[in-house]
């Protein structure tokens, strides 16, 4: 099972990561925080002080277009915000 699905970088979660080492993680749903905290120190070398979850409901979105009215869904995820050691950071866009 695949625990970190990606990093979720937003504008919010880039000045939190500037001012204050928090960093925002999409994970597997099934994934707990003990797994989300070795996937992390293991990929990125740092020290994890802490860590919050949230699963982000899916939505329901609509659209009017040509064809007349369209209706779907967002994807439902898991968020998980971690609070790295002072002195450490994670560059995302090392490998770029």
């Amino acid at each position: 099972m695949e625990i970190l699905v990606r990093p979720h970088i937003t504008e919010k979660t880039s000045r939190e990561s500037e001012d204050s080492n928090v960093f925002t993680f999409i994970v597997n749903k099934r994934a707990n925080k003990i797994q989300i905290r070795e996937a992390i120190e293991d990929m990125y070398g740092v020290t994890v002080d802490s860590i919050r979850t949230a699963i982000i409901p899916a939505k329901t979105k609509s659209r009017f277009t040509k064809a007349g009215l369209l209706k779907g869904r967002t994807n439902a995820f898991k968020k998980a915000i971690v609070q790295v050691a002072e002195g450490d950071t994670i560059d995302f866009y090392s490998n770029i």
